[in-house]
């Protein structure tokens, strides 16, 4: 119920901090009465509580009508003009508003605000038609820490990739997913989680007196609810419903957008993202050019930059940069989705409770992409760029093999079926078009993290080697029967597997399958081609280790690789061989482990010290996949790579120039069946009208693209290694 207070006119005198005064003054009589005949009222009778402009021309009291003034009242110049944006025209004014400590910022617009108390507003801003914007002074602005003399019960956390909340997250408002990554994963090291508290509540932290802000050129119309927010410069806000403990970053390279019907709780929302039409999000944090539609329910969620959802609810989950979610896909619950993903119409990614504890969790690298209607258990794991077929897939599952398709099991209890590498076999165009897609889709002006587009980069190409490994591993528990010479000459498990690598390597078209227990629960799998796949990986693997080795070479404006600078120079390159996805950077395992030992010993000490720790490891990325490639390609040939002989340089060439060769093929006739297949073209009268439809194969932007970069990798890998004799 509402207390009463009866107010004390003394208690009404503020002191005001001296900065806010500066250029100010107080009311002429003559302004006082002007207000007065215009039905302002203050509650301060004598009206000392309020400064205007004192500049020439600073301040027109006859602007300010039918309006209530309470606390302080600091206003920045208010003279006629007139504020438009969009088709909404108001003159710089304050009218029908009641205002309770505000300071306000050049030619502003106040129109029809009910109850504004406790805010700070920039130049050139418009509230209009706000019924309620209101900020207490023990605010945080969805950042999660506590006050002096407040309980640790109100700190607000993001609960990511577990139900149970033993992997939350305190939220803050230059959280990027990598930093919920690192808070998320290592759980088991105390030491690392109490100084990421530590330095979030010191970075974070305000006094009591706390004011809410929106920035220069803001505009705020037609909105229910604001409180306790701090909204950016060029942000616009239209029919919001309820924005309460919120940071909406705007600036005006990205605006951000907030429409109608939204509903936004205790959480972080960065610059360039926009969020319309019956929105939900409660306890989140939102990266910077997202888009939440459409009736999306974000909770408990942090979402990566440059994604979409829409039409869907997604509770406990990090997600990695570049998601898209939409139509009517639920439940997205207690995952880490590692980005460039897709969720198809009706999935369900996460079946509620299968045990008598809360679920477990999903986890699924970059690339994933669940069927139209597929459903999962508890708990699962996916390599990278899985392709899951529409399905149920009734029990738990560990997918080990990357750019594969998953389909479920022909029969209720079952084995399901796994095609390894069956993008690269069959669906081309995909792969090589995520790379440029994603690019072109990356609209951040300000890039606090950089991330991987490339879907062939050490993360994946990390997969794809222990998928080799796997096949050949299963391949050897079938050699006998597969190849009964080879597995009489075998005596030793070793022995076991170089017969079964040379099997795959040599006859790699043998039509046979393979049975791995461990990627579903129960039943396991049947892996079909493992051959081709076995051939297909190592191809994939050797054309990113040439690729990544010239573009080294290209960035460092080197013309020829010899044996003397592999041996001076890129060996001289640290090498890793364990790769993390974190939050969208691939970094090396000991570089994340490098990080958690400085952010302990106390040598990192904020978080603008640990992102700046990821930019400093991007700007040595491409050496670091120079060696890792030099790496694999002596792995493959057994033979250190400053000792080549020019055959086996060749040999490297050939490879090389026949993989580009079919993935540009194998690109352009993934994208030639829109053209030439029946069922495709039965939508179409004639020629001209499917062309008006889907344009012009020879005119695709992106198979132009690929074209030409696809000739220029050819023609600088011709002379790169001509110092090889």
């Amino acid at each position: 119920m509402p207390s009463l207070t009866f107010v004390n006119v003394n208690d009404l005198k503020m002191e005001l901090p001296p900065e806010l005064l500066k250029g100010k003054r107080h009311l002429t009589p003559a302004e006082i009465s002007v207000l007065e005949d215009n039905l302002n009222t203050n509650t301060d009778g004598t009206w000392d509580n309020f400064y205007v402009d004192d500049s020439k021309m600073g301040f027109d009291p006859t602007l300010i009508k039918s309006s209530q003034f309470s606390g302080f009242i600091v206003l920045g110049r208010l003279w006629p003009a007139k504020l438009k944006f969009h088709d909404l025209e108001l003159n710089t004014s304050i009218f029908s508003s009641r205002l309770r400590n505000v300071v306000t910022g050049n030619d502003n617009a106040i129109v029809n605000a009910a109850y504004l108390d406790n805010y700070h507003l920039g130049d050139r801003v418009i509230i209009f038609n706000v019924q309620e914007m209101s900020c207490t002074y023990h605010s945080k602005f969805g950042n999660g820490i506590v006050k002096e003399g407040e309980d640790e019960k109100v700190r607000i956390s993001i609960a990511i990739g577990n139900e149970n909340e033993e992997r939350s997250v305190l939220p803050f408002e230059s959280m990027i997913p990598a930093d919920a990554y690192l808070w998320g994963k290592y759980r088991g090291d105390s030491l690392l989680l109490e100084r990421l508290k530590k330095i979030t509540q010191r970075d974070f932290y305000g006094d009591n007196k706390t004011y809410g802000t929106v920035g220069d050129d803001a505009v705020i119309k037609n909105t229910t609810l604001i409180k306790d927010a701090k909204i950016g410069s060029s942000c616009y806000i239209k029919g919001a419903f309820k924005l309460k403990n919120v940071t909406i970053l705007s600036n005006p390279e990205e605006e951000s957008q907030i429409g109608e019907g939204v509903e936004m709780v205790n959480g972080i929302m960065a610059e360039g993202s926009r969020v319309f039409y019956q929105a939900v999000a409660v306890r989140f944090i939102i990266g910077r050019n997202c888009q939440l539609k459409y009736g999306a329910r974000l909770l408990n969620s942090v979402l990566g930059d440059n994604s979409t959802v829409s039409c869907c609810e997604l509770l406990n989950n990090l997600i990695y940069p570049f998601h898209e979610q939409h139509h009517n896909s639920s439940f997205l619950i207690a995952t880490t989705i590692q980005g460039q993903s897709n969720i198809a119409a009706g999935a369900t990614v996460g079946s509620n409770h299968n045990s008598r504890s809360p679920d477990g969790e999903i986890f699924a690298g970059r690339g994933f992409w669940p069927g139209l209607c597929s459903d999962f258990k508890h708990s699962s794991r996916f390599a990278s760029f899985v392709l899951a077929s529409k399905g149920s897939y009734q029990h738990e599952l560990d997918i080990q093999y990357p750019f594969s398709l998953l389909l479920p099991s022909e029969k209720p209890e079952g084995e399901v079926q796994i095609i390894p590498a069956w993008y690269f076999m069959y669906d081309m165009f995909a792969v090589a078009r995520n790379s440029y897609k994603f690019k072109a889709r990356d609209k951040r002006k300000t890039k606090i993290q950089q991330i991987e587009t490339d879907p062939l980069a050490p993360d994946t190409v990390q997969d794809m080697i222990r998928a080799v490994d796997r096949l050949i591993s299963l391949t050897a528990e079938r050699i006998e029967e597969l190849d009964n010479e080879a597995f009489r000459k075998a005596k030793s498990h070793e022995e076991k597997l170089l017969a079964a690598k040379d099997f795959l390597h040599k006859k790699y078209d043998t039509d046979f399958v393979l049975h791995d227990p461990i990627c579903q629960k129960k039943y396991g799998a049947v892996i079909y081609k493992p051959g081709k796949a076995y051939k297909t990986y190592r191809r994939m693997i050797k054309y990113f280790a040439i690729k990544s080795l010239l573009e080294y070479a290209k960035e460092k404006g080197v013309k020829e690789i010899t044996p003397e600078y592999v041996k001076n120079t890129l060996k001289k390159i640290p090498l890793y061989t364990k790769w993390i996805n974190a939050g969208g950077q691939v970094l090396p395992q000991e570089k994340i482990l490098e990080l958690i030992d400085g952010i302990k010993s106390e040598k990192i000490d904020s978080w603008k010290e640990i992102h700046d720790f990821y930019n400093q490891n991007q700007a040595s990325y491409s050496a670091w996949k120079a060696r890792y490639s030099l790496f694999i390609i002596e792995r493959m040939y057994s033979t250190d790579f400053e000792n080549f002989s020019s055959a086996q340089i060749q040999n490297m060439n050939e490879d090389a120039f026949t993989i580009i060769d079919e993935m540009y093929k194998s690109t352009f006739a993934s994208r030639e069946k829109d053209y030439t297949d029946y069922y495709r073209k039965m939508m179409y009268e004639s020629e001209e009208e499917m062309k008006a439809v889907l344009g012009s194969i020879e005119n695709n932007s992106f198979l132009l693209s690929f074209k030409k970069d696809t000739e220029e990798f050819k023609e600088e890998l011709k002379n790169i290694f001509k110092g090889f004799n």
